[in-house]
């Protein structure tokens, strides 16, 4: 594997198992609207790499990037459920959700290693991006809906 690849994916498993733990962690507190909006809004500042022609992706590949990370997001739609708890909403602990995002990691990193042998780097993590946006977005919508029913009936 090239280091033009290796060093992302290295950094995208240190950044997933600090998920994991801040993941296990947000159980132990309530969870609120404003903790499942900001990350996506956080993430969008990403949306800058695109500035530079560096980054950029054709149409195309925007949309499968999109359908690829909306369709990864049904699994972690699936592993986030809330429950009440001294009248407040809490995020369930789930132990799939670990193998789930451990699992989502790894055909990240076989796809980018694959891929980057016909798209270039910047072109290919401006994909990514994309892909990990369209993920992010579907499972925080989903999220706060569900949040937001369980809110009503506290």
């Amino acid at each position: 594997m090239e280091l033009k690849i290796l060093i992302p994916s290295i950094l995208a498993v240190m950044m997933s198992i600090g998920v994991i733990f801040i993941r296990m962690k947000a159980s132990h507190k309530p969870v609120s609207a404003k903790k499942i909006i900001l990350p996506p809004v956080f993430m969008s500042t990403g949306a800058l790499m695109f500035i530079s022609p560096y980054f950029r992706v054709t149409s195309m590949e925007i949309v499968e990037a999109i359908v690829v990370g909306m369709l990864f997001s049904i699994l972690l739609i699936k592993t986030s459920k809330f429950e009440v708890r001294d009248n407040a909403v809490y995020l369930k602990r789930s132990k799939a959700f670990a193998f789930i995002l451990i699992g989502l990691l790894l055909v990240r990193i076989v796809a980018k290693s694959i891929l980057s042998q016909q798209i270039e780097v910047g072109q290919l993590s401006g994909m990514f991006w994309i892909l990990a946006f369209g993920m992010i977005v579907p499972w925080r919508i989903a999220m706060l809906i569900q949040y937001k029913k369980l809110v009503v009936t506290i």
